[in-house]
C-alpha cells in the first residue's frame, strides 16, 4: 500500500490506525447478552491478550492486555456504563475469568466450554501413561506403553484399523489396570453433553465425579474434584447450550493476521486489527 501511494509506511499505519479506533474501539455494548472469554499467547514469554467475543454477530467488542481478572476490568467499566443485560458467558476453565464473572456479574450464568473440558481430561491418561511407563519398563520391557500416547488421547472411532491401532490400544490397557480406568472415565466424560435433559446430566455428572474420586489415581480424583467445583456451570449448558467454540475461528485469524505481519511493534494497533477481524477476507490460493 505505501509503494502504491507512494507514502511511507508509517503514515499508513497511522491513518488505518485512527480509522480502526474510530470505528472499533469503543464498540457499542448495549445488545450483549452472549458473550465468550478466552485468552490467546500472541508472543513468546507468555505474552496473552484477553479476548471478549459477542456470540450474536461473531464480533470482538474487547481485546485486553494479560489473562487474569484484570485484564477484563476495562471491559467490566464499560459494560456497566453500557448498561448491557449478559444472559450467558461462555469460558475455557479459566479461575481468573469465571471468578471475575461471578463477582461483577451476579446472578449470570457461566457455561464452562466443553471442549476444553475435555481437553483438560485427555492430559489425565497422558500423565498416567508416563508414570507408568517408568514402572513397566523394567518389568515388561521397552515396547509397552511406548508410542501409545496418541492412541490413548484418539477417540474409539478414529483409531486407524490398518495400522492396528486398537490392538495397541488394547496392549496398553491390559499392561495396568490404572490406565484402564483413565481410558474408560475420558470416555464416558465425552457422553456428558449427550443426555436427555439436564436432569439426567445432574446423575451422570454425579456418577462421574464419584467414580473419578474412587478411583485411587491422583490425576483422576484432580479431575473429578475439578469437575464438582464446576458443576454448576457444566449443567447450565443443558439451560444455555452455548460453548466458546467460534473464538477457536477468531484465533486462527488472529495468527494468520500476526503471521502476515510477521508481528506488530505497535501493540495497540494489532489489538485494533483484531477487534476488525470479523470483516477480515482473505484470498484462497492454489
Amino acid at each position: 500500500m505505501s509503494r502504491l501511494l507512494g507514502v511511507g509506511r508509517d503514515l499508513v499505519r497511522d491513518t488505518l490506525k485512527r480509522h480502526l479506533h474510530r470505528r472499533f474501539a469503543k464498540a457499542k455494548l448495549t445488545a450483549l447478552e452472549y458473550i465468550a472469554i478466552d485468552g490467546i499467547s500472541v508472543r513468546k514469554g507468555h505474552k496473552y491478550l484477553t479476548l471478549v467475543m459477542d456470540l450474536k454477530s461473531g464480533k470482538l467488542v474487547f481485546v485486553g492486555d494479560g489473562r487474569g481478572a484484570d485484564s477484563l476490568k476495562p471491559f467490566r467499566e464499560r459494560l456497566k456504563r453500557s448498561r448491557a443485560r449478559i444472559r450467558v458467558v461462555a469460558t475455557d476453565m479459566s479461575a481468573a475469568y469465571i471468578g471475575s464473572v461471578l463477582e461483577y456479574l451476579p446472578g449470570v450464568a457461566v457455561v464452562p466450554d466443553h471442549f476444553h473440558v475435555l481437553k483438560l481430561m485427555n492430559g489425565r491418561p497422558t500423565e498416567l501413561r508416563r508414570k507408568l511407563h517408568r514402572e513397566l519398563r523394567d518389568k515388561m520391557g521397552e515396547g509397552v506403553l511406548k508410542g501409545s500416547r496418541w492412541i490413548l488421547l484418539k477417540n474409539p472411532e478414529n483409531l486407524n484399523q490398518e495400522r492396528q491401532e486398537h490392538e495397541c490400544l488394547q496392549e496398553a490397557l491390559e499392561a495396568n489396570e490404572p490406565l484402564a480406568k483413565a481410558c474408560y472415565l475420558k470416555e464416558e466424560l465425552r457422553q456428558l453433553w449427550d443426555q436427555a435433559n439436564k436432569a439426567a446430566a445432574t446423575v451422570y455428572l454425579e456418577q462421574w465425579i464419584n467414580s473419578a474420586l474412587a478411583s485411587g489415581l491422583g490425576p483422576l480424583a484432580k479431575m473429578g474434584k475439578t469437575m464438582a467445583r464446576y458443576r454448576t456451570g457444566l449443567l447450565a449448558w443443558y439451560d444455555h447450550p452455548i460453548s466458546s467454540g467460534p473464538m477457536e475461528g477468531i484465533n486462527n485469524k488472529i495468527k494468520t493476521l500476526k503471521r502476515q505481519a510477521s508481528g506488530y511493534r505497535d501493540q495497540e494497533f494489532f489489538k485494533l486489527r483484531m477487534l476488525g477481524i470479523h470483516e477480515t477476507r482473505y484470498t484462497l490460493t492454489g
